[in-house]
């Protein structure tokens, strides 16, 4: 046995001597070339990705410390071994070999020879082939020209090829001026040359470096501790050398080499390898994209943003993409996640057929309408618009929040997510789980129906897959930018593989089709082209106005999605001052997009519908009053500012305080217990009714309790923590009560809230150890909303854009209240509150207290009552009193 394992070993070098030997060392390395991605028809060109940086240097040039730190991070036995390591190619071999792990541990010699000579592709012939030029290229050169070889091929990012291009590119300085702990950063490039760059991951940068600078101190080359007590040089943020595709072709290239570097392929033979990449993109479509979303932006304000992708249902080839115009490199617009707003409402109807529930099924679209998980806040239709039997499509046409919240609370929110899920959106956006309320809102880590109104935040991508396996008949084909790859020398090195999954049944898919071609038929059709689609728009605070807008559809063979909105969220709008939703420029790109893209050629009808389900699945059963039952009949139901009564207003100030005293006095004498306070800041007037009467102020007393922490951390000079931030969004945006108990602790309690409520001017408030049993007045609540706004107020200026912001949140879901003295074109900051007592048979404590603003208005309005016997006769009294308050002193 012995004889034989001797003969087996002596033969086995033998051969592996004749297979060096057999390999011959190329003559010249082989010079880095760009690469060139086309258009999916093979030889029109998108774009060029290439070396655009390089310039060789001697070894000399290289600073000791430098050369030092690059042996530490890759090659500490470099100058010991003769090109290969043996225990490091045998592990690596066996990886590949028992698990094809593609794992690596090569030399410097190996990463040289493989730079120089050799593909990137993880293979064992390819391994062998690299071990055995190392050798003989060790043999060839000196260990020192080899590391001069080395140091002038590697690619570190940024565009830069070579250390002298990299120095330039992080540094803004030659190599020869590089100290060892700035040769240490660009060491930890090698890696991975994207995720090393410090403006990319500066953490993963910071840990490697540090490691590598350990790696130093161990071998003698730095003082010990170097790690901890060296800070970290300064770099670049970004490379001034380093040339970059602009326009929106540059965040396509960005996407195609992503997804290159997710299938093997590394960011160096990207960039300098000589790839022929052929891309799913359409230059017709693609031309098409650019196009009307340029005509659409010409001369608008520069703040909107746009993205715009569009998919091949059948394939998942992405046919069209727009993220910006900024380039490569710049943020993706169509990778940010944002509220898909109403265009999620398909998948609320999708997911309801699937549990046998047709979407000619009546359902109760009265406007507003209270639901279980929103916490008592009413629910009210855009322009509140009343469908009291309305047929599921006529309410996707009309876009009604009603009929569509209470059927994802009838199928369960989770069943929209899973669908969702199934559809094309992701689990997670980084860390955090998609379609769920986050920290601070009414329900963290769960799904509520508000997933109906598209409250949840999806990127415009994948919003495109779902809508694109809509249009493929419910199956989905994974979204991707490349068909193929290959190289001059190596032939294919990448071909994606379409693997179809069936995730909704076909019938479902033509029935949404069916239901969004009558929105065309609404909104306007293609010409030419049949297509379906659903626009939705994303409110901006209490405002008319939309923070977001869409238009998500799809006609045979090609879906798309187009969003407009800002970088940050805010109100979008047109340069001739118009608020712009989904209907308005979002919709009108669309048409345009598809009309371009089917430029010459037909475009096939779609489906028709196949009426899955059955249609007596309503929930009529839930209409209350004396309302039309006529089938589809859409009403225009009360709107902002009807229940005031402008008319009333006329005479001097004191004649309409004494009139609307009369008024109040009468309404308090039927057995309504309630007071009210009002302050206008433009005027100066002031009226109260019964505006010392105390009241016990149910949630009201939160905002207090805000402005209560904002004055202590005020006083320790600091802002609020991330987690009292998130705490005091919970407290005031989702009303919660265990949140609000908290900062009542942190603030000190009754003594703490009364000290901060003596330096507001609050001296009618009385604390009392549970919070919400504490007194206050109608005066005492606007005095607090003057405190948010006066310029004398101990509030800071950020402390008071905080309040009134989340303030103007509550407005945005519970439009109720004080609002109800509000017309269009106002805003309304403000805090509503209720309990009932079961001391007090039930009755209902119902408050409300905010500020209303616009143009000509800057008011602050309190509204306390008691003894109601429903939430619902509460809410009414309140918003008559602020109506009636308004009706007769005109403000």
């Amino acid at each position: 046995m012995l004889a034989a394992v001797i003969v087996v070993q002596l033969a086995l070098g033998v051969a592996a001597c004749g297979y060096v030997v057999s390999v011959d060392v190329p003559p010249d390395p082989v010079p880095p070339q760009a690469s060139v991605l086309y258009y999916r028809d093979g030889h029109t060109v998108l774009a060029r990705i290439g070396l655009t940086d390089r310039t060789d240097v001697t070894l000399d040039k290289v600073p000791v410390g430098v050369r030092q730190a690059f042996i530490a991070a890759e090659d500490r036995g470099f100058y010991e071994h003769y090109g290969v390591s043996v225990r490091g190619l045998s592990r690596a071999l066996w990886s590949n070999v028992v698990s094809d792990s593609g794992q690596g541990a090569s030399t410097i010699t190996q990463q040289y020879v493989r730079n120089a000579y050799l593909t990137q592709e993880r293979t064992v012939s390819r391994k062998a082939k690299e071990a055995a030029l190392a050798l003989k290229v060790e043999h060839r050169f000196t260990k020192d020209e080899i590391l001069e070889r080395y140091l002038n091929t590697i690619y570190f990012g940024r565009g830069a090829y070579g250390i002298e291009a990299a120095a330039h590119a992080f540094f803004g300085t030659s190599v020869a001026q590089l100290t060892a702990f700035q040769g240490a950063v660009l060491a930890a490039m090698v890696k991975d040359p994207t995720r090393g760059d410090p403006a990319v991951d500066p953490t993963w940068t910071l840990d490697r470096w540090k490691w590598i600078l350990r790696a130093m101190s161990e071998a003698g080359w730095l003082p010990d501790g170097a790690a901890d007590q060296t800070p970290y040089p300064a770099v670049a943020k970004e490379s001034v050398t380093a040339a970059t595709i602009g326009g929106p072709i540059g965040l396509i290239t960005d996407r195609v080499e992503e997804e290159l570097v997710a299938a093997g392929i590394t960011r160096q033979q990207i960039r300098t390898g000589g790839l022929s990449i052929t891309t799913t993109l359409d230059a017709t479509a693609q031309q098409a994209a650019t196009g009307s979303i340029a005509k659409a932006l010409n001369g608008q304000p520069e703040v909107l943003r746009t993205a715009l992708v569009a998919i091949d249902p059948r394939d998942g080839g992405v046919r069209a993409y727009y993220g910006g115009d900024r380039g490569r490199g710049f943020y993706d617009d169509a990778l940010a996640a944002r509220p898909p707003a109403s265009t999620f409402k398909p998948l609320v109807l999708a997911a309801a057929e699937e549990r046998g529930i047709a979407y000619q099924s009546y359902y109760n679209g009265t406007s507003p309408r209270v639901f279980s998980d929103r916490g008592g806040v009413p629910l009210y239709n855009q322009d509140n618009l009343q469908c009291p039997v309305c047929p599921l499509d006529t309410a996707m046409v009309h876009s009604l929040n009603t009929p569509f919240y209470a059927l994802a609370e009838k199928i369960g929110p989770n069943r929209v997510r899973d669908l969702a899920l199934r559809l094309g959106v992701p689990e997670r956006y980084g860390d955090q789980v998609t379609m769920v309320d986050l920290k601070g809102e009414l329900s963290p880590g769960r799904t509520r129906a508000d997933i109906a109104l598209g409250r949840y935040a999806v990127a415009p991508a994948d919003l495109a897959s779902v809508y694109a396996t809509l249009a493929g008949g419910g199956t989905r084909t994974n979204r991707h930018f490349v068909v193929s790859v290959t190289a001059a020398e190596s032939g294919v090195l990448h071909r994606y593989q379409v693997k179809p999954v069936r995730v909704l049944d076909a019938g479902v898919a033509a029935d949404m089709g069916a239901v969004l071609s009558q929105v065309v038929d609404e909104e306007g059709r293609v010409p030419g082209v049949a297509a379906a689609a659903k626009t939705g728009s994303q409110q901006y605070g209490d405002t008319n106005d939309s923070s977001d807008a869409w238009t998500a559809g799809w006609a045979s063979g090609l879906a798309a999605v187009i969003w407009v909105g800002r970088d940050k969220p805010g109100p979008i709008r047109t340069k001739d001052g118009k608020a712009i939703n989904g209907d308005g420029m979002p919709y009108e790109i669309f048409q345009k997009f598809l009309t371009g893209a089917f430029a010459g050629r037909p475009a096939g009808d779609l489906p028709p519908a196949s009426h899955v389900g059955r249609q007596d699945m309503g929930d009529l059963e839930t209409l209350e009053g004396d309302v039309s039952m006529a089938p589809g009949q859409i009403i225009r139901g009360p709107q902002k500012g009807d229940q005031v009564d402008r008319s009333l207003a006329f005479g001097t100030w004191s004649e309409r305080v004494s009139r609307l005293t009369d008024v109040l006095q009468k309404y308090a004498s039927s057995g309504t217990d309630f007071s009210v306070s009002f302050v206008d800041r433009k005027t100066g007037h002031r009226y109260d009714y019964q505006g010392d009467r105390e009241f016990e102020t149910a949630s009201v007393v939160k905002v207090e309790l805000l402005a209560a922490l904002l004055l202590q951390a005020q006083d320790e000079g600091r802002g609020l923590t991330t987690a009292e931030q998130k705490s005091v969004r919970k407290m005031i945006v989702a009303s919660d009560n265990d949140a609000a108990v908290k900062v009542y602790a942190k603030i000190g309690g009754v003594d703490g809230l009364r000290q901060k409520l003596e330096r507001l001017g609050l001296h009618d408030t009385d604390p009392d150890p549970q919070f919400g049993l504490t007194t206050t007045t109608a005066k005492d609540q606007t005095r607090m909303v003057s405190a948010l706004t006066a310029a004398g107020s101990p509030l800071n200026e950020d402390s008071k854009a905080l309040i009134l912001q989340l303030m103007s949140s509550v407005n945005a879901d519970q439009t109720w209240g004080v609002s109800a003295a509000s017309f269009e074109g106002e805003q309304t900051a403000q805090k509503n509150g209720w309990v009932s007592r079961a001391a007090e048979e039930g009755r209902w404590i119902v408050n409300s207290t905010g500020r209303i603003s616009g143009e000509k208005t800057d008011v602050a309005l309190s509204v306390l009552s008691h003894g109601h016997k429903t939430q619902q006769e509460g809410i009414k009294v309140v918003e008559h009193i602020s109506a009636l308050t308004r009706s007769y002193l005109g403000w």
